[in-house]
């Protein structure tokens, strides 16, 4: 059965969208129901393009409140990691599922994940109808002896994502960072990451320390130590990448890799600067948008990001017209970095869109981009459809309330909440 939304607008003009088989049949003007197809009321919407998370930790839902307002090496390590190793597959499940339902409920439509039992974060994915890219994290502790452990780590993992069959989850390599791991183990996973033709996620110059360290250690920033080991290539997405500099851009530019800002997590936890989309902008850099996980956002709504992200690029260039409302809202989509895999609105191509308010407080009055980026969080959002798939509809997501019971008792078992 098709399904038909009738009555909307696009680009300002009266439009409709035909769906069949999880495609866009036809969309534009004169697109009308006919027998047989369902039929979804677009009055008082526009149709857009869903939102591309290009950096999070999915079943840290389950965090979220948790050792908030700490630096980010303390956070981690005497707060996190510890209540990480007693994760199970089902703590997994259900923070996923509830991570799931609020980038649904606010517009994302596909997301990059990197978080442990990636079995389970890929049925929960299957289940809620999203797209993801998934990785388990690999980590020897910067010990090439662990390398044995990391490739077995590694095998498992992926074997467990394809074991979920979940045909919109797509594997990848997700090395946790340069400080976890060692440079003989970066080496293996470039090379097996060209192997299997699969990307890798890294978190990358992310704090002015690891820049230190990394210095102290090998003798190079962190992007330089990635080059020399062979792990930058248009399959690599380096999450937050502040504390860059000019030769690392280069570096990045020459290996078509893709960097991901995420700005709120970068303030909440004070890492001491902002992403710089100008000196990006000028080496060609691909650029997308993440919120990190909700342990260290604590927000999964990239509508709510975008705004934090035009205009922190403002407040460091002294400058109103950096990063426009229409490069934003681009980014956040996943338009400005082919490797986050956001599709156009067109005939042919997957449907995976939007329905936005047009006729309430926030996009009712002025132009919809604008609107959008400065004026709107995810609560503008009224129906979200991925794959042709009917995943919330009038701002309700199926299954919500036991999705949010199931991660109570999960958070509580764990006993990160009352």
């Amino acid at each position: 059965m098709a399904i038909v939304i009738e009555g909307a607008t696009l680009d300002g003009e009266p439009a409709g969208v035909r769906i069949d088989g999880g495609s866009i049949d036809a969309i534009g003007g004169g697109v009308e129901a006919g027998p047989g197809d369902e039929r979804i009321e677009g009055a008082g919407t526009a149709i857009v393009p869903g939102l591309v998370n290009g950096h999070t930790h999915a079943a840290m839902t389950l965090f979220r409140g948790y050792a908030d307002d700490l630096p980010l090496m303390e956070w981690l390590q005497e707060h996190i990691w510890p209540v990480e190793a007693k994760l199970d597959d089902e703590d997994v499940y259900w923070g996923t599922r509830l991570a799931c339902a609020e980038m649904i409920r606010t517009g994302t439509v596909r997301f990059w994940d990197m978080y442990w039992r990636p079995g389970a974060v890929a049925r929960a994915v299957g289940d809620a109808g999203l797209r993801a890219t998934i990785g388990p994290p690999l980590i020897d502790g910067g010990d090439a002896s662990k390398l044995g452990e990391l490739k077995r780590a590694a095998a498992e993992g992926l074997a467990a994502i394809e074991e979920a069959s979940t045909p919109l989850a797509a594997p990848s390599l997700a090395p946790h960072a340069i400080y976890t791991v060692s440079p003989e183990s970066l080496t293996w996973i470039g090379e097996e990451s060209e192997r299997l033709g699969i990307p890798v996620q890294i978190h990358a110059s992310e704090t002015e320390q690891e820049v230190i360290d990394c210095l102290e250690a090998h003798g190079v920033r962190p992007v330089e130590l990635l080059d020399r080991v062979g792990l930058l290539s248009p399959r690599t997405l380096l999450a937050h990448a502040v504390w860059l500099d000019e030769r690392e851009r280069e570096l990045i530019a020459a290996a078509g890799a893709t960097v991901v800002s995420n700005p709120v997590a970068n303030m909440k936890l004070a890492v001491g600067r902002i992403f710089d989309l100008a000196a990006s902008r000028r080496h060609r850099l691909p650029v997308g948008l993440g919120t990190d996980g909700a342990g260290s956002n604590n927000s999964l709504d990239l509508l709510a990001d975008v705004k934090h992200f035009a205009l922190g690029q403002k407040h460091l260039t002294t400058d109103p017209a950096a990063a426009p409302a229409s490069e934003a809202l681009a980014i956040a989509r996943g338009e400005r970095a082919p490797l986050l895999g956001a599709r156009p609105l067109a005939p042919g191509e997957p449907a995976d869109l939007l329905l936005v308010r047009t006729d309430g407080p926030e996009l009712g009055v002025g132009a919809l981009e604008p609107g959008l980026v400065y004026a709107a969080s995810g609560s503008v959002v009224d129906t979200t459809i991925v794959a042709g798939r009917v995943l919330m509809t009038k701002g309700v997501v199926e299954g919500r309330d036991e999705i949010l019971e199931r991660a109570r008792e999960r958070g509580r078992r764990l006993g990160l909440v009352s």
